[in-house]
């Protein structure tokens, strides 16, 4: 990307066309789907028939289903690291298929904690099925990440396996800290930004390493290519929180103005309450306040943090931390096939809609 490009709402870059998910995410779901369904077997009946609910792939009723099972962005990444060290995609398939498998552990307990009763345009699989059965599914799919990661046959599998225990537990950390946040009126910019390197980040960064991890490439390259991912997770989440109030929900498969309704601490909020101004400050009285958020009030205090800048510094600040995800790929020797893809792939992750 030009670095002088200035950029438009909810992430897309003034002059850029609207950016179509990039042909890398459809060819890696290609590869990574019947190994996932493979490895998905091993579980009991329960635990595997709510996870290929949860996947998109059947109905609640357990009939075939053509539903979206997600972007798919952390396998992809995964299988491009393999190849941005000179391994086929097929090296990096093990780490593509247990990160896929702990991001779904964290959406069925995110899911949970936050109610959400939708996800990808259908019920999630605690309001189907309930709680303890979300819980046990989620952490059925967490077990079964390290065994694929272990069964590998990759010589280098048990550092693999250290680095998505390492980006998990920074997962958590991160999901502590959201949860923290919701009890807490003066949670600082740099703290929500802290919250989302973990939550988001970490996964992201491992995903983006761990291919090449497996190929047992160099310290420098594996550190570059985790850089690029932390970077990119961060602008992921800063996305979907301009997505989580300006969102169509049509696209994004929520409730429209979501994360107000809930009066969660995101980036743009938070940045937003935390500047001088009447807008700000009634921000941060409306995030202070303990009644439920009232529904017909929420496109105006959508407006107040556009006022307050806060829809205009989380796309910009999307934008700087692509730019710097960029910066780490050129630090080191890449192939250009996929250091094009994992460009784009960037880019996509900044310009979607959903």
């Amino acid at each position: 990307m030009h670095p002088t490009k200035t950029q438009g709402k909810a992430g897309r870059f003034r002059g850029d066309p609207a950016t179509a998910p990039p042909t890398t995410l459809r060819q890696s779901r290609d590869i990574v789907t019947p190994a996932l369904s493979a490895a998905l077997e091993r579980l009991d009946e329960t635990s595997r028939a709510q996870a290929r609910y949860h996947l998109g792939w059947t109905t609640a009723d357990g009939e075939t289903s053509t539903g979206e099972g997600g972007k798919a962005v952390r396998p992809a990444l995964a299988l491009l690291s393999a190849r941005a060290v000179g391994a086929p995609a097929e090296v990096g398939l093990p780490g593509a298929i247990a990160v896929e498998l702990v991001h779904n552990f964290s959406l069925l307990h995110d899911d949970v904690m936050d109610g959400d009763t939708l996800r990808r345009h259908r019920r999630t699989v605690w309001a189907v099925w309930g709680t303890p059965s979300a819980i046990l599914t989620g952490d059925a799919l967490l077990a079964l990440a390290q065994e694929v990661l272990l069964e590998s046959g990759s010589p280098y599998a048990a550092d693999a396996g250290r680095l998505l225990a390492s980006a998990t537990r920074d997962l958590v950390r991160g999901q502590v800290r959201d949860l923290a946040f919701e009890s807490r009126t003066d949670v600082t910019l740099d703290e929500c930004l802290d919250m989302v390197a973990g939550k988001t980040g970490a996964l992201l960064s491992a995903s983006a390493a761990i291919g090449a991890v497996l190929a047992g490439a160099p310290a420098a390259t594996t550190g570059a290519l985790a850089a690029f991912g932390a970077h990119v997770g961060i602008a992921f989440q800063i996305v979907d929180d301009l997505l989580g109030i300006w969102g169509d929900p049509a696209l994004t498969g929520k409730p429209v103005f979501s994360d107000l309704c809930a009066r969660k601490k995101t980036l743009p909020m938070t940045y937003a309450a935390s500047q001088p101004g009447p807008a700000g400050e009634r921000l941060a009285e409306w995030l202070a306040s303990a009644e439920k958020a009232d529904e017909a009030a929420l496109p105006e205090i959508a407006a107040l943090v556009a006022a307050a800048g806060g829809k205009d510094w989380a796309t910009e600040e999307a934008g700087r931390r692509l730019r710097l995800a960029e910066s780490a790929l050129a630090a080191v020797p890449i192939p250009d096939p996929p250091r094009d893809e994992l460009v784009a792939l960037g880019r996509f992750i900044v310009t979607r809609e959903a």
